[in-house]
């Protein structure tokens, strides 16, 4: 089929809050972004490589196979909430990211960073440090950013699961919208 093999991917790296954790897989929103492009008529495929419990150092280690695999043409990065959970080196996590944002730009795809929070219980240097991480990565390697991909989430009862940090079904709707106007002017640029 010509018009199958015309079609670019967005691959989406992530972690549990992309891999529609206790959820029906159809209803998270990386399947909601895949009907979204189809129904837009775009000429993208969605590749959801996410994995639930994934920090930035297993994702730095998957990303070269996923790059092979999917030959993305937009890589969707949306790591670091595990690290962060975990307490672990933001040296660490920035290096991973960074990293994969360059292993992502040498395949030629470009990067969309999905930015995280951390709880406040963390202490201000951790989370403050942890927050700068994803704000210096995009700057310096000048990518589209959203620096809370939860915003209007995270906190509300009503849209995360019984553990207070996983999205609910009703949640992913509300992440594809603070995701798609970030990635939205990508996919019409990259429409020939």
């Amino acid at each position: 089929m010509a018009e199958a093999a015309s079609k670019q991917t967005i691959l989406v790296f992530g972690d549990s809050l992309s891999a529609a954790y206790h959820i029906p897989q159809s209803q998270g929103w990386v399947s909601l972004l895949a009907q979204r492009v189809k129904d837009n008529q775009l000429p993208y495929e969605v590749a959801n490589a996410s994995v639930s419990g994934e920090t930035t150092a297993g994702g730095l280690s998957r990303l070269p196979a996923a790059i092979k695999q999917f030959k993305p043409s937009i890589v969707v990065i949306e790591l670091g909430a595990n690290d962060g959970l975990r307490a672990l080196s933001l040296d660490a996590m920035k290096s991973n990211l960074e990293k994969m944002i360059l292993a992502s730009k040498q395949a030629n795809a470009q990067v969309v960073l999905l930015g995280m929070f951390i709880p406040p219980n963390y202490g201000p240097r951790y989370t403050n440090g942890f927050k700068a991480a994803y704000l210096e990565l995009a700057e310096k390697y000048k990518i589209p950013f959203i620096p809370f991909f939860l915003d209007g989430i995270s906190g509300h009862s009503d849209l995360v699961l019984e553990d207070g940090l996983h999205p609910n079904v009703n949640a992913q709707r509300k992440i594809l919208e603070n995701v798609w106007p970030t990635l939205k002017p990508l996919l019409a640029n990259n429409s020939k």
